[in-house]
């Protein structure tokens, strides 16, 4: 969604975001659990343990299924074909031929960023520059193992070893960053890429969700200086904002997993948003 935004497609993409709280899908038939689509006249939701709540049906913003009136995302894949995987998000949907294009959000971004720009209002905008591929492929290897997959590491670890390893690894990726922001603007030069952009959607969620969810609290982004602002400044990013939404993150994460949440319960946090508004200085930089 930063992608689509910062490129200017939203008059060309269209986008449904599906309700944050995962339900079971086709609960006539088993117990997977996962996305549905907000219902706005339904009756209010709790967790898949029956706990927690009441959620609304929808929340601002989720709408229905646009196409086929569908419950959940489910559907989607078996209209494709797609029966063997998990049926997760994001979906690029060709609404032409009624099929999945990519469900690889890596992938998809690189899509945006390259095959609209006919279309685009920003064309001139390249988040994946030949000059930097390199560079940009490079850091988000790590980045991807350390920071985006390691948070689900720390999570979801099923021993103390796995987690000590995950959040060993992740510690030392955090001040990596820290330390490549502290000297330069962007984590993969002087221009923003679509590295900031894949770094800059799990720093978001890290301090109001990682750090009480998966047990991430070696460090914090509030007292990361550099990354703070960095964060700042991708936030303020014309459309950026307009993609972030706080209360539906927290209502996922928190309530859609009973096994670490059995009630769900949402922490209050400090509000992390609020110091995303705040004047940044990678001007400076």
């Amino acid at each position: 969604m930063i992608t689509r935004a910062s490129k200017g497609l939203e008059d060309v993409i269209s986008v449904t975001v599906v309700h944050p709280i995962w339900q079971k899908t086709k609960p006539d038939k088993d117990d997977h659990r996962g996305w549905i689509f907000g219902n706005p006249n339904g009756s209010p939701l709790k967790n898949t343990k029956e706990l927690g709540g009441p959620f609304p049906a929808a929340f601002e913003g989720n709408d229905p299924d646009p196409f086929f009136n569908s419950f959940s995302l489910r559907d989607f894949y078996d209209r494709a074909g797609d029966t063997e995987g998990k049926y997760s998000v994001p979906i690029l949907w060709d609404k032409k031929e009624n099929t999945i294009v990519s469900n690889e959000s890596a992938d998809i971004v690189r899509m945006l960023n390259a095959e609209f720009n006919d279309f685009s209002k920003n064309p001139n905008l390249d988040l994946y520059p030949e000059n930097l591929r390199k560079k940009i492929d490079e850091v988000n290897e790590w980045i991807y193992r350390d920071i985006n997959n390691g948070v689900y590491r720390c999570g979801f670890a099923k021993s103390q070893e796995a987690y000590d390893e995950a959040i060993d690894a992740l510690t030392q990726a955090f001040d990596k960053v820290n330390d490549i922001l502290e000297k330069q603007r962007y984590v993969a030069g002087d221009v923003f890429t679509e590295a900031d952009i894949r770094l800059f959607v799990t720093l978001l969620r890290f301090d109001e969700v990682y750090i009480v969810y998966f047990k991430t609290n070696t460090r914090s982004i509030t007292s990361a200086p550099a990354m703070l602002n960095y964060c700042r400044e991708i936030y303020q990013m014309p459309g950026v904002k307009e993609t972030v939404n706080m209360e539906q993150i927290k209502a996922h994460y928190y309530c859609s997993h009973p096994e670490l949440n059995i009630y769900s319960i949402i922490p209050r946090g400090r509000n992390f948003i609020q110091l995303l508004e705040e004047p940044h200085n990678r001007d400076n930089m």
